[in-house]
């Protein structure tokens, strides 16, 4: 299926993704050097340590402490949590991680491979392109009845662990 840049947003949008910024790239079919996955290892490693800039957005995401500081000390990505490249190397997508974005697996990274896939016959797809590290949508980046309790939790959490405090 083809779309044009108006039927990409509309169809992000049917999946519960209307914020999502999209680019049109026209695919080219890449070979994958016999290392690819020892690069690709040691770059998720170095995507997670550079997410420490992104606390606001980790917080939206809701995660435990445990996961939150597992996540950001590099020790596991938790459950139902992706990283996504932009374009996939196999398009031609580079190893870099500039290239990458973290997101929930279901529903999110789910839909992301529905939305491509259905357009595997088009000469441009459009592919995901937020414009942060990590992709909350908007239904949920904006806080809730809660207040901020949870940003300052979790950033306190945050600076405690990476100055090696611990819970004080």
């Amino acid at each position: 299926m083809q779309l044009n840049e108006h039927s990409a947003h509309d169809r992000l949008s049917q999946l519960g993704m209307d914020d999502m910024p999209v680019m049109a790239y026209k695919p080219q079919k890449c070979s994958l050097s016999a290392d690819w996955f020892q690069k690709y290892s040691a770059l998720r490693r170095e995507f997670i340590a550079s997410l420490s800039d992104s606390i606001e957005e980790l917080t939206f995401m809701n995660l435990s402490q445990d996961e939150f500081i597992n996540l950001l000390m590099g020790k596991s990505l938790p459950d139902n949590i992706s990283i996504r490249f932009r374009i996939p190397i196999l398009w031609g997508g580079e190893l870099d991680t500039s290239n990458m974005f973290l997101c929930w697996t279901f529903p999110h990274s789910f839909n992301l491979d529905k939305f491509i896939i259905e357009q595997s016959d088009a000469q441009i797809i459009y592919l995901p392109n937020p414009k942060k590290k990590i992709y909350v949508t908007s239904h949920t980046g904006g806080g809730g009845d809660g207040g901020n309790a949870t940003t300052d939790r979790l950033s306190q959490a945050a600076f405690n662990a990476m100055s090696g405090r611990g819970n004080e």
